[in-house]
This record gives structure tokens, sequence and C-alpha cells, in this order.
């Protein structure tokens, strides 16, 4: 960037000395000269000036570049982890180590997430599916007691749930969201109510295969959801302290699980959640342009390739699956926060 300021800057200074030199070879009145001369400076001074203002006339430099293709580089490697069954169940990692390496993934520690979270605001919303990622979520900033104690309360079916954390000031809230219309109603709460977490995890789709089995009318959900995102939800949100800092809402999609048809535990689930209409749902969420891959704003945790990757033997009833893939797609989560907080130093 600094190269192409000094150029500018020759450019201009040749321009303003050898014109008005030229001008005056064509016998001009020394009037003339010292008036486009001068009028000439002014018109680049002002021009220099606002180029700052018009980035997008000007080509950037290629180090800010590649920060950038690099940062979207990793993110787009977050969800490549592998499982490796051990003595204690299954061990994950990400896959390829030589790009991983690279983008600098880490699996954290409590002192590490709570660092990250400390003073956030997490709502994850959905089905059974979410409530399971909120239980990694919790066990990576609570101990073994503080787990058991809350335990019950947490499992309590088709019901919310509300934790702050002591200490870091870390506030997480499930809400039961089974459906994408529910969903809806979530995002217009924020409007309505004028208050935004700072992370923002949402998915659907299970019960909505299993009630309805009607993918066209789940896509239709899913735009509806897309419309109201871009209208109730800001970009940033001030803090409510009076000063002038911005924060910038994280919103994640939790994609459905890999459905293991012949461990499902019921008929009517083998029947109607088949791998067919799997990808049919799968093929609606991505037409409906809600995840930012596709143009919308929500970047996907891929549940169904991380439990498709773990396994038939990670899984009790083909549809939900051991604790190891809720965790795995937390810290895909945790590491995507880490890349875009490095990109607003």
């Amino acid at each position: 960037m600094f190269f192409g300021a000094v150029q500018l800057g020759l450019m201009a200074a040749c321009v303003v000395l050898f014109v008005p030199m030229g001008m005056a070879g064509w016998h001009l009145s020394r009037n003339k000269v010292l008036f486009f001369s001068g009028a000439l400076f002014i018109s680049l001074a002002v021009c220099i000036h606002l180029i700052p203002y018009f980035p997008s006339f000007f080509p950037q430099s290629p180090s800010v570049l590649f920060q950038q293709d690099l940062s979207n580089s990793c993110i787009s490697l977050l969800n490549d982890v592998v499982f490796q069954p051990n003595s204690d169940g299954f061990n994950w990692n990400w896959g390829n180590k030589s790009r991983s390496l690279d983008c600098d993934f880490q699996k954290l520690g409590r002192v590490d997430v709570s660092d990250l979270l400390n003073g956030s605001w997490v709502v994850v919303a959905g089905d059974s599916q979410a409530r399971l990622f909120v239980v990694a979520l919790l066990e990576l900033v609570l101990g073994e007691d503080e787990m058991e104690a809350i335990h019950g309360d947490l499992f309590k079916r088709h019901s919310d749930y509300g934790i702050t954390v002591g200490g870091i000031g870390l506030r997480v809230d499930f809400i039961w969201a089974p459906y994408a219309t529910n969903l809806t109603e979530v995002v217009t709460g924020f409007k309505r109510n004028g208050t935004y977490p700072d992370v923002l995890v949402m998915g659907s789709g299970l019960w909505h295969m299993l009630h309805f089995t009607n993918y066209s009318d789940y896509g239709a959900s899913l735009r509806l959801l897309r419309d109201s995102l871009f209208l109730s939800l800001p970009v940033t949100r001030k803090f409510d302290a009076g000063f002038d800092s911005s924060r910038v809402l994280h919103m994640f999609w939790l994609g459905m699980p890999t459905l293991i048809n012949e461990l499902l535990n019921t008929e009517e689930k083998r029947v109607k959640m088949t791998r067919e209409m799997c990808d049919a749902y799968d093929q609606e969420l991505y037409e409906s342009k809600i995840l930012r891959r596709d143009g919308g704003s929500l970047l996907l945790l891929d549940v169904e390739t991380l439990s498709g990757r773990c396994g038939a033997d990670c899984s009790l009833d083909g549809m939900h699956y051991s604790d190891v893939v809720y965790e795995a797609s937390v810290h895909v989560m945790l590491n995507a926060l880490l890349i875009e907080s490095r990109q607003r130093l």
C-alpha cells in the first residue's frame, strides 16, 4: 500500500511539473500557465485526499489480498475434521494437518474458552441437536460437578434453558425451536426487544422432516427466516455503556446430522427420514441462500459431515451422536470466532 502511494505521488509530481512546462512551450501567457498549473495542483491534491473514501476504484496491495484469502481459506477448512477410535471412544482433530497448521486451528481448553467468551451472550436455538451442542459448549467452561448440578434442568424435554457462568459473565441461552418458523420468531423477538446476542447458533430440519416430510415447505420457511434475518438483525450493535464501540453479531447454522436409517428407533422415522429425503432437505437449505457460502449470513457448522466421518459406531439411535461430534462442532465455532476476531484487529 505504501509503495502504491509513493508511485501515485511521483506521478502527480510529474504531471504538476511537466504539464505547465509543455503549456509554456506552446507560447501561452505566463498568467495562463500559472492559472492552469495552480488549478491542476489543487485538483490533484483533492483527488489524493478523496482516494481513501473510494477504495473500490483503486487496487489493494497483494499483502492485503493475501491476508483476506488466507482467512477465507481457513474458514472453508474449519469443518475438515476426522475421527479416530481409541480406548475411550473416539478422538478428533483437523484432517489436513499441513493446511490446518497454517490456519492455527486449536483445541481450546477451559481458560482459553473463558477468555474468548468472557462477557458474551450466546444463544442457541433449535431441536435436540442444538441442546447437545449447548451441553458440549458448557462442558468447556463448567466443571464436572457444575454440569452434574444442571443436568436435570438442561435436559427437560422440549423446554428452554439459560445459565450465566459466574466469574466470566458468559450468558448461554438454549431456546427450544424445532421448526424454522420457530427460529423466525426468535429472530423477530430480538428485534422487538431491541437486544441481540453476540453469538447466535440456529438449526432445524429433523422435526420438519419427520412430522411434515415436505422439503419444498421446509425451503419456503428457510427463505422466510433468511428475510427475517436481513430485516431484523443488525450487522453490528452498540454497547449500552455509552461509548462508540460496536460488537459484531456472529451467526452460525447448525446442520442436520447424518441419519443412519437402519438405526432409527421407530418405523415412522425409518420410512420418512430416508437418505433421499435428507438430500432434498439439504438442497433446500443451499437454495435458500441462508448460508454464508451461498451469499447469506450464517456460517455452516457441518454436523452432517462431522457425524458422517465419525460413523455408525458414534451413534446409538441413528440420529443423535456421541459427545465428541458436538465437541468438534463447538470447536469449529470457537475457531471461527478466533479467525474473525483477528480480522478486526
